[in-house]
């Protein structure tokens, strides 16, 4: 069955840095587009990054821009988010997605915790 399992998550103190993990299985995973979404507590979830299957296309959220980092290894199935210079606000469970298309995500994993505290 289609699965991804986001790995990573921990605590970190503001201005720190963690690099989250995402493995995909049961799709072909070099033919979608992967996401990073984020909810924090008691918001609606949120964009963060997308990553194109093919060619260097990304897209990052305001908020992020200049301090996180989307890559992914099609060998692996594996879709990573690189956070650096973390704030209080970055807090949130993060959540990978995948979609065959631009637009609706076709697939989501279960979601791990990051919080930026000191």
């Amino acid at each position: 069955q289609v699965r991804l399992v986001e790995s990573g998550g921990g605590l970190v103190q503001p201005g720190g840095s963690l690099r989250l993990s995402c493995t995909a299985s049961g799709f072909t995973f070099s033919s979608y587009v992967m996401s990073w979404y984020r909810q924090p507590p008691g918001k609606e979830r949120e964009f963060v990054a997308t990553r194109a299957g093919a060619g260097l296309y990304t897209n990052y959220a305001d908020s992020v821009k200049g301090r996180f980092a989307i890559s992914r290894d099609n060998a692996r199935n594996t879709v990573y988010l690189q956070m650096n210079s973390l704030k209080p606000e970055d807090t949130a469970v993060y959540y990978c997605s995948a979609a065959r298309a631009w637009g609706k995500q076709d697939y989501w994993g279960q979601g791990t915790q990051v919080t930026v505290s000191s």
